[in-house]
């Protein structure tokens, strides 16, 4: 038996419609019913089509455990070997790359060593140069009233900090029901997905723009930076699109 038929044979033993199993779980009827004929094409991923086989089979009272690993079994089967995969060693190869010697720093360590050296020769060849002429007694009592009250000496200037991020993008997920979020660059670049089950909460902060979709935003209360920004009476999976100061798009 395949997991939609395990699926509407539990709903019906249960006594339960589609319409009810559509209502307890926020899924519409139509992906309900394309699930029980084992059509996933709608669920928008492998990762959602998971999340509705856990959900149906929580309110229809089936084991959601073994449908999962069958549905991960059949993926796997009819996912096509590339011939990359197939001549790909088991352990990876690491090439050594030879270590690049910083002659710039060296020859500028040595430029200095350099400069020191002439300076200090400079210095010291100036106070013993002959014929220079001596100091005179009113020259030397000046020097020694002036060695007695030294000159203040002005407070060094602070350097400036710099600052961290100006803002962040700070997002807190409270779910009364399953649901499931992924996270994108803006241009695309998958970043991470989590499961947040019923009466938990999760929050997350970025430093940079983030696009973030959920599964289930019917079942959420969703604050990006203090607001929410679903649109009212959202309840099909959408994308929004999360930037730094509270920007934010559907």
């Amino acid at each position: 038996m395949s997991i939609g038929e395990s699926l509407a044979a539990a709903r019906r033993q249960a006594g339960l419609s589609i319409s009810q199993v559509s209502q307890q779980t926020r899924i519409r009827e139509a992906i309900i019913r394309d699930i029980e004929r084992d059509d996933y094409s709608h669920c928008g991923g492998d990762f959602y089509a998971r999340g509705h086989i856990r959900s149906i089979a929580r309110a229809v009272g089936a084991d959601p455990g073994p449908l999962i690993a069958e549905y991960d079994a059949t993926r796997r089967a009819s996912l096509p070997v590339t011939a990359a995969e197939a001549f790909r060693p088991l352990t990876p190869i690491k090439v050594r790359e030879p270590r690049r010697r910083h002659w710039g720093a060296a020859l500028g360590l040595a430029l200095v060593v350099v400069v020191g050296l002439g300076a200090y020769h400079v210095i010291l060849s100036t106070r013993h140069a002959p014929g220079a002429p001596a100091a005179t007694g009113h020259a030397r009592v000046a020097t020694r009233h002036h060695a007695g009250h030294p000159r203040p000496h002005s407070a060094p200037k602070p350097t400036p900090v710099v600052a961290p991020y100006a803002h962040s993008v700070v997002i807190q997920l409270a779910a009364t029901e399953d649901c499931w979020v992924e996270f994108t660059s803006p241009g695309g670049g998958y970043l991470f997905q989590a499961y947040v089950a019923g009466g938990t909460a999760q929050t997350w902060t970025f430093g940079y723009p983030v696009d973030m979709r959920l599964g289930n935003p019917g079942g959420i209360s969703l604050t990006v930076d203090g607001k929410n920004p679903l649109p009212p009476g959202t309840a099909d999976p959408i994308t929004l699109s999360l930037g730094l100061g509270g920007k934010v798009s559907s």
